[in-house]
């Protein structure tokens, strides 16, 4: 690959700053604007290119310069000492744990007597490297990473009714780094529910799972992002966990730790978002359906500057090497934090779910999943729910309620009568009648656990003439009943009832019929 003339005006200006006019490494460095490391490569690769200043006529040509000054170490010719299949120890460094080059070399030359040292052996290995893409140059043991980002292209996703584009799909590309075999699938959006679920789809393609997944920092897995300690969604952390895998995102502005991804993105963009360019999906299914199709095939294609494909390659080298699925299938939980309120009660998605009285006020996490509600504080799991729907309700736990709260509960309209009736009829239809004339039947419990435990005092008999006489006179409040016992009016007869009005017959009366 050529450099821009503008480098090559640069390295120029280097050469005859320091060997024509005699300026120190670190002058020129000022002068030109390089870095002084740059400065020393570029005097150190003239050194050894026999190359002075003034230039000689034949390397005037930037071309000529460049080819002098940055040219690979050449292979040996055919003739030369013997030479192991570079490809095959490629391969054995990929594969293989704990090997080396210089073991390797120790077996090559147990092989071949006459064969090179080492330090020419590395040379030639390296220079056989350099002639491959960025990607299969990068040293990627058997089933150790995989590389994941989203496409930045998508792909319209149309609604079958009105013709209108629905949504735009986005594309999750994982590649492995071993072989550079390649998964891509279409999702919704780049929220993390789908960030998370392109990674479980790829390991199940797989059939296994890598040791380190390389992201290059996107928002939704990775909440803040670092150079040395980034910061992770527990979410995503979790997923991870599940299938015994590590996270680590690429470092900001480091384009090799990400070369795989952003390789992979440009060739599934290339070879199957671009031909499917012309094609109307009104599904994702429909979607994913083509995508997997075109995978296939991009996957058997032959490497072209080595042998085999990214499917050989994966099948000699990733598939043996990554850890086994999960018995459990992975499933999505996202996490959150809240903070117990005053009622022992803590929200999520608009609904309240109880936890222990003792932690109000307390921070607490959050693990939500399609059906369940769990709540941890310091680690500790302190709640588990059934996940509701209602918007504004409450799931409470008897257990988490403080004693009296608890001992309040227990009643039910139902149970409140129930009791009330073994004192005698008028003191159930009282009952009855003070939790009738609240909006709640509840907001009629205290008066009517006060009104039983009048009975305790006074006794059942007195407490079913006082509830009578309260009745007559539509008294119905636990005052009015503590008032009549106090007083002693329990004992006295009750007030004669006032007798119905007499109905007037006359053909000028119309009469309650009239009125329905």
């Amino acid at each position: 690959m050529s450099r821009p003339r503008s480098a090559m005006r640069k390295i120029k200006e280097v050469l005859r700053l320091q060997l024509g006019e005699g300026l120190s490494r670190r002058k020129v460095s000022l002068s030109t604007g390089l870095p002084y490391t740059t400065v020393a490569d570029y005097l150190a690769r003239a050194r050894r290119a026999g190359v002075g200043w003034p230039l000689p006529a034949e390397l005037a040509d930037e071309g000529a310069l460049e080819a002098r000054l940055f040219a690979r170490a050449a292979l040996p010719a055919a003739a030369a000492r013997p030479l192991p299949d570079w490809a095959d120890v490629d391969r054995e460094l990929r594969s293989r744990r704990n090997v080396t080059l210089a073991l390797l070399h120790l077996e090559y030359r147990e092989q071949n007597p006459d064969g090179y040292a080492y330090t020419q052996y590395c040379k030639y290995f390296h220079a056989w490297r350099g002639k491959l893409d960025l990607v299969m140059r990068q040293e990627h043991r058997a089933g150790e990473r995989c590389f994941v980002d989203w496409a930045g292209q998508s792909v319209p996703i149309f609604d079958a009714t009105s013709g209108a584009i629905s949504f735009e799909a986005q594309i999750f590309v994982a590649v492995l780094g071993a072989s550079s075999h390649t998964y891509a699938a279409g999702f919704p959006s780049q929220e993390l529910e789908h960030w998370i679920a392109g990674h479980v789809g790829a390991f199940e393609a797989w059939g296994g799972s890598p040791r380190i997944i390389v992201p290059d920092n996107p928002k939704t897995g990775v909440t803040k992002a670092h150079r040395y300690e980034p910061e992770l969604h527990r979410s995503y952390e979790e997923m991870a966990a599940h299938f015994g895998a590590a996270i680590l995102p690429a470092r900001p502005r480091k384009p090799r730790d990400k070369a795989a991804a952003e390789v992979g993105v440009q060739v599934v963009q290339r070879w199957v978002l671009a031909r499917l360019r012309k094609r109307r999906f009104f599904s994702l299914g429909e979607l994913n359906a083509a995508i997997a199709e075109l995978m296939v095939g991009l996957n058997a294609k032959p490497f072209r500057k080595m042998d085999g494909s990214r499917q050989s390659r994966f099948a000699e080298l990733d598939r043996p090497a990554l850890r086994p699925l999960p018995q459990a299938r992975y499933e999505f939980a996202l996490w959150k934090t809240a903070r117990v309120n005053i009622d022992y009660h803590v929200e999520v998605e608009h609904h309240f779910y109880s936890v222990p009285h003792r932690l109000v006020h307390e921070k607490v996490d959050v693990r939500l999943t399609s059906t369940t509600v769990e709540v941890l504080h310091k680690g500790q799991r302190v709640a588990s729910h059934l996940r509701s729907s209602v918007r504004g309700g409450y799931t409470t736990l008897p257990e988490h309620m403080p004693e009296s709260h608890r001992r309040y509960a227990e009643w039910t309209p139902s149970r409140i009568a129930s009791w009330a009736a073994h004192s005698g009829p008028q003191t159930a239809a009282l009952v009855e009648g003070v939790m009738a004339s609240r909006p709640h039947p509840e907001q009629g419990f205290r008066s009517c656990l006060g009104i039983m435990r009048l009975g305790r005092r006074y006794g059942e008999g007195r407490l079913e003439a006082a509830c009578a006489r309260a009745l007559s006179i539509r008294a119905l409040s636990y005052r009015s009943v503590e008032s009549i016992l106090k007083s002693g009016l329990d004992g006295q007869p009750l007030p004669a009832t006032a007798p119905a009005p007499a109905v007037i017959k006359h053909e000028n009366v119309r009469g309650p019929a009239y009125y329905e």
